[in-house]
């Protein structure tokens, strides 16, 4: 069995890499490190193992922690740490879904690679006293819990138990729907104190390696060690995050307007930039749902959704997130192709409703890879 026990060291490669690859979303950076540091603080262990190594007769959920930044914000690291001490909803969730399936659960895999939310699973792993698969349900954030691989590859969403900041817990068990548990469950924790969290997912460990996206945790890892190395090294790092994910530098500029569009009832950032260096005279629109969904260069789309649209700070490589992006911020934008398995999770029928660019105000668009749709793949 392969094991991998983390240790301090690795806290700033691997929050650098997961706000790469997060688009924008995933949750704070700052947030995930206080997480992991807060965790090895308490004398824990955070383990992974590889996919391959787990048993096929393993029992294997999902999940994460759901609500409103500013309410984390407004309580602070400190009192949310305390908090989680004495009630952490992730792990009460988690032994809900355990009574549900009638047997205790084996690994948790994170639903998907971010800076706060694999952290947090990572946390979850280790106060259950189990390791974490290395990988998750898309290799990418995304802003919607139907939105995974799993749900293309025959794992059912539900039951999702959720338990929210005020103690309340809410069972969806079964919803045709694939899009109705994730609306429920904001309602929920909007309704319960702002914050909570959820398990969803269960499948066994054949179903797992079937399904999951692999090798993303370490993935985020080794590409946080390779920026870091170019950063002090006096590298590009920018270059050594694009060589390690095989993307493309798509686009170099400045944000220049940041607006809010709502379209068959959502809403959308829509962020401006204009071109700098060899992008110069030209525009690129982003539209962002949480993270980065969409992107456009002089009015023709170049990627969107599950490719990944990744924001880098040019003088670093650092990810950028979304809720930091303001008039002024000078962005790289680096297209990087999906993995094999979300695109064929998108091709599958419950995936062209799951993965609708309808949910970002796009329902006339059907998935096209980034390698037909931006140059430097062609």
């Amino acid at each position: 069995m392969s094991l991998y026990a983390f240790s301090p060291e690795d806290i700033e490669p691997l929050i650098e890499g997961l706000a790469i690859v997060g688009t924008g979303g995933g949750g704070s950076p700052y947030w995930g490190r206080a997480i992991l540091e807060h965790e090895f603080c308490m004398g824990r262990t955070l383990a992974m193992i590889d996919l391959e190594d787990i048993s096929d007769q393993a029992t294997v959920v999902s999940g994460g922690i759901m609500g409103s930044v500013k309410v984390l914000e407004a309580m602070g690291v400190e009192e949310v740490m305390r908090h989680w001490e004495e009630r952490f909803e992730l792990l009460e969730v988690t032994r809900v879904m355990e009574t549900i399936l009638g047997r205790k659960i084996d690994h948790v895999v994170p639903f998907e690679v971010g800076a706060l939310n694999t952290p947090v699973m990572l946390s979850l792993g280790a106060r259950l006293g189990i390791p974490v698969i290395d990988g998750d349900a898309l290799g990418r954030s995304a802003p919607e819990t139907q939105m995974t691989s799993f749900i293309g590859h025959g794992v059912s969403l539900t039951p999702m138990p959720l338990i929210d900041y005020q103690g309340n817990v809410v069972i969806v068990h079964e919803a045709p729907d694939p899009t109705y548990a994730d609306e429920l469950g904001r309602w929920v924790v909007t309704k319960g104190g702002g914050m909570g969290a959820n398990n969803h997912y269960p499948m066994s460990g054949r179903q797992a390696k079937e399904a999951v996206v692999p090798d993303t945790i370490s993935g985020a890892l080794e590409l946080g060690r390779a920026v870091l190395q170019a950063r002090e090294e006096g590298d590009d790092p920018v270059a050594a995050a694009i060589g390690f994910l095989g993307g493309v530098r798509l686009f170099a500029g400045t944000v220049t307007s940041l607006g809010e569009e709502e379209k068959m009832g959502f809403y959308y950032t829509i962020a401006s930039l204009e071109g700098r260096g060899e992008f110069s005279g030209r525009m690129a629109r982003l539209v962002i749902k949480n993270e980065t969904m969409l992107l456009s260069i002089d009015e023709e789309i170049k990627v969107f959704f599950p490719d990944l649209v990744c924001m880098l700070e040019p003088a670093t490589g650092r990810g950028v997130m979304s809720v930091d992006l303001e008039v002024g911020t000078p962005l790289v934008l680096v297209g990087v192709p999906c993995h094999q398995r979300l695109r064929e999770a998108v091709q599958s029928e419950i995936g062209k409703v799951a993965f609708s660019p309808a949910r970002y105000g796009y329902p006339e668009l059907k998935y096209q890879p980034i390698e037909t749709l931006a140059e430097g793949f062609r």
